[in-house]
């Protein structure tokens, strides 16, 4: 008979990772999924915009499926916007980023393949922000972060209304 492994975390939705007002909960890591995939919902409140800057990530995929209120997602300089039942895949490379333009909060599932990245990221970062004390967290230490986590910060770049995807 198989002995059974017994030594992973089966429901890694106990923990919520508090982003400032953003929240993530993972539903599955790279742990349960021999690093297939990682899975986690992302809570955006209403008028809140991603903390970080806009970043690309060269290792995975990162698939967005909308489950509440509208999220706009900025592409490669292109809006998109995600509702309930809607979902985007953005591809290896491409710089992205999040806006909650309206007043109603926004559910979202997040899935990353492979399982390139997972909650120690958000950990780390929720503690640079906590540490900001209600204030800005510090851009250049959330920079490294995300350099050591795989993401790479992208320079700003202006963004157009004629640039959004209906």
């Amino acid at each position: 008979m198989a002995q059974q492994t017994t030594d992973f975390k089966v429901n890694p939705s106990d923990e919520t990772i508090r982003l400032g007002p953003l929240t993530v909960r993972f539903l599955i890591t790279g742990e349960n999924s021999n690093g297939s995939v990682a899975t986690f919902e992302l809570t955006v409140p209403g008028a809140q915009r991603l903390m970080a800057p806009a970043h690309s990530h060269d290792h995975y995929e990162e698939t967005i499926y909308g489950i509440d209120g509208v999220l706009t997602w900025t592409v490669d300089g292109k809006l998109i916007d995600v509702g309930p039942g809607q979902a985007l895949c953005i591809a290896r490379g491409a710089v992205h980023r999040f806006d909650n333009n309206g007043s109603q909060d926004v559910k979202v599932l997040c899935v990353i393949t492979p399982a390139a990245i997972g909650p120690q990221y958000f950990r780390e970062v929720a503690e640079l922000t906590a540490a900001a004390a209600g204030g800005p967290p510090d851009r250049a230490k959330i920079a490294e972060i995300m350099r050591r986590h795989g993401l790479t910060p992208a320079a700003p770049r202006p963004v157009t209304p004629e640039a959004r995807v209906d």
